[in-house]
């Protein structure tokens, strides 16, 4: 597993991950990635959501 700075954590191999309802979901992807910004649309799998920043409007 590998945690990185501004993004998902990284999970080698085939991963089978149980949600807070109970429902497990498994990727046999060679890595996973697991959201950890809560922004995604696939939960609980990363879909990039995190790389989209809305920019803070600074006074002119």
């Amino acid at each position: 597993m590998t945690l990185t700075d501004d993004g998902p954590v990284l999970v080698r191999g085939p991963v089978e991950v149980e949600l807070p309802d109970g429902t497990r979901v498994r990727s046999q992807r060679p890595v996973t990635a697991l959201c950890t910004c809560r922004r995604t649309r696939r939960p609980p799998f990363c879909d990039t959501s995190h790389r989209t920043r809305v920019r803070e409007e600074r006074d002119a």
